[in-house]
């Protein structure tokens, strides 16, 4: 049996003021009362003595004037009396609590014999052990880590708040907080008693050298990387002789240690240099290009003169061809002849001397002689036209002569050019491979000095596969599925008791999506599509409470305790005190007075090892409930925090 609460304790500022509400063990306890006057507290102030990791208990009068909260649990012959002060400023929690062992049935210390000396994870860890937690246990999670319950993970199934004990949504503690869901997921199969401790501690081991595999292979792989690999050292002696910083050698089998060698060697060597060039004060390409111009405007201007005659001969030779033609044909007209030894001009048809010649005739014959003339002129020149061709046609030649000497100097010039700028740039690229010749030596130093990491991946596959052979199957989700399944049954026969919909048909407790889900002939139907409050109300006390028969049932370490705050808000509005009128339909308060009643016999049968501590505005007029009524607090007359200490 784990622990159950004995009494809740106040601490005032003032050492006088201290105010304790008493539980019995193994049986129903009712705090019935207003609003605001303390009851939903009752769970808070037990969650935060817990090691909650924020504060919440609501602002208000408890805030104001409570200094210290406490709870007395009790283990079977062990009572834990435990303190945390509420917080000095803000609403950051105190990080530090009181835990003392007392005798059973102790009181409560005094307020100066409080002394918080336990951190928050100590007291933590205390709270686990004396829960029954095995600390040692780590259950896997969804996310691939592993994880060891804890006091936190066991009260997911120890209370329902007031805006959860009807939640259509949320069927645990605190389900609806971010990462919640999966950490309930997570922990359900260890407290449920699924997972087998030495199955749990070989399944550990596995998960661990699984990661210590992953990180061993990660650390070769680094390893690899700054190690001097040897296709990279081939390819620097490669590149090394490619530059003339090594002789020609053949490369393909060669060893790490020879190659290494040839690198150092290839980095002190002397880098290739550039020949010596014949030094002039003028560039001789520049005066070469200068004399090509001179060369091409002198060939230019021949060209154009040669032309010049060429053509200048072709019109002479047609001019002399339409000369003769038109000198033949005045010649043939005869009109006149002329006596050449005599000035006497004659017929051409009697041969008769004319004295008289016309003005035609004159002209006719001026124009022969001036005709005769021009041809001799013509004839007389052609000779020396065509010397001035053949000149100019022999200078043309010594000029294309001196353009190919010109340009076959220009291109040697231009060879020596290239080639110098060849040796400068195999300079610079073999400067550039000496470089990263130089990085590498610098890292194979660096590998050198590091420790070598040996290489156990080997040796953790093997045992890898070993402990997978060994642990065989997972038989851990069909434990889970045969608990679910018996835990159903019971959830199945409460439902029927407290009369729900659908409780003629299988009900189940659904892990994945942790909701209730009723399997009808039309399909599942999860709690949120039931619909109804009272619905709501019961299948979340069936399930609880049929958890809280199988942990007790199994000794299983969750603390057997169930807290419930106001589950008759579904039926009654929160003013009904049960005296008066009755409440608008009779069937609501049969109704939560079988809720009353399932509880009870629920821990009826399991004979003291649960506790259901309920807070509640309904007072009704039932032996169950009358009977387990352990505080009244009406409006103005009492309370979790005495009138006294705010109004005195």
């Amino acid at each position: 049996m784990t622990w159950q609460i004995r009494s809740l304790t106040v601490y005032g500022h003032r050492a006088d003021q201290v105010r304790t509400v008493e539980f019995r063990l193994g049986s129903l306890n009712i705090v019935t009362g207003d609003s605001l006057t303390g009851k939903t507290s009752i769970w808070t102030i037990t969650d935060y003595c817990m090691g909650s990791g924020d504060y919440p208990v609501a602002a208000g009068i408890i805030r104001d004037h409570v200094a210290v909260f406490a709870v007395q649990i009790v283990s079977g012959g062990r009572q834990l009396f435990v303190a945390r002060p509420a917080p000095t400023s803000g609403t950051a929690p105190a990080s530090r609590l009181c835990l003392l062992f007392q005798e059973i049935g102790a009181a409560p210390p005094s307020r100066e014999e409080v002394s918080f000396a336990f951190t928050l994870d100590a007291a933590r860890n205390t709270l686990a052990d004396f829960t029954g937690i095995d600390r040692s246990v780590r259950v896997p999670t969804t996310r691939g880590n592993l994880m060891s319950p804890s006091i936190r993970h066991a009260l997911f199934f120890c209370a329902q708040a007031q805006n959860e004990v009807a939640n259509p949504e949320h069927l645990f503690h605190s389900q609806g907080h971010e990462h919640h869901p999966q950490a309930i997921r997570d922990v359900f199969p260890y407290f449920l008693g699924a997972v087998d401790p030495e199955q749990a501690v070989l399944r550990a081991r596995l998960r661990q050298l699984r990661a210590e595999l992953r990180a061993h292979e990660r650390e070769l792989e680094q390893q690899e990387v700054a190690s001097p690999a040897t296709s990279q050292a081939k390819a620097l002696v490669l590149e090394a002789i490619e530059a003339s910083l090594l002789p020609e050698q053949p490369v393909d089998d060669l060893a790490i240690d020879t190659a290494v060698a040839l690198l150092f060697e290839a980095a002190r060597g002397p880098l290739p240099g550039v020949p010596d060039l014949p030094q002039e004060t003028d560039d001789p390409l520049i005066r070469l290009e200068q004399q090509r111009d001179r060369l091409r405007l002198r060939y230019q201007r021949s060209r154009a003169r040669l032309t010049d005659l060429k053509q200048s001969l072709v019109e002479r030779g047609e001019f002399l061809d339409q000369a003769h033609d038109h000198r033949e044909r005045l010649v043939s007209l005869n009109l006149l002849r002329f006596d050449e030894q005599s000035t006497t001009d004659r017929c051409p048809v009697c041969g008769q001397e004319v004295q008289l010649v016309s003005e035609v005739v004159s002209a006719l014959r001026n124009d022969l002689e001036r005709l005769d003339a021009n041809v001799a002129f013509v004839n007389d020149d052609t000779a020396q036209v065509q010397a001035l061709i053949v000149r100019e046609e022999n200078d043309l030649r010594e000029v294309r002569q001196a353009l190919n000497t010109n340009r076959g100097q220009r291109e040697a010039l231009e060879a020596g050019a290239r080639a110098g700028a060849q040796y400068r740039d195999d300079t610079l690229r073999a400067a550039a491979v000496r470089g990263r010749i130089s990085l590498f030596l610098e890292t194979v130093s660096q590998f050198v000095v590091a420790p070598v990491v040996a290489d156990r991946r080997e040796q953790l596959t093997s045992e890898i596969e070993d402990l997978e052979e060994t642990l065989g199957d997972d038989v851990q989700a069909d434990r889970v599925n045969s608990s679910l399944s018996l835990i159903n049954q019971k959830i199945s026969a409460k439902a029927r008791v407290l009369e729900l919909e659908h409780s003629t048909v299988p009900i189940r407790l659904e892990l994945r999506r942790l909701t209730v889900v009723a399997d009808t002939a039309r399909g599942p139907v999860p709690l949120r599509e039931m619909g109804g409050g009272e619905n709501w109300l019961g299948y979340h006390l069936a399930t609880l409470l049929s958890l809280h028969e199988w942990f007790a049932e199994h000794n299983r370490p969750v603390p057997r305790l169930l807290v419930l705050d106001q589950p008759s808000q579904v039926y009654f509005p929160a003013d009904y005190k049960g005296a008066g009128p009755e409440p608008p339909r009779e069937s609501d308060r049969i109704a939560l007075r079988r809720a009353y009643h399932v509880i009870a016999e629920t821990i009826r049968d399991l004979a003291g090892d649960l506790q259901v501590i309920v807070m509640e505005h309904a007072d009704l007029d039932d032996d169950v409930f009358s009977s387990a009524v352990r505080e009244r607090w009406p409006q103005g007359t009492a309370a979790l925090v005495p009138r006294e200490w705010f109004t005195g």
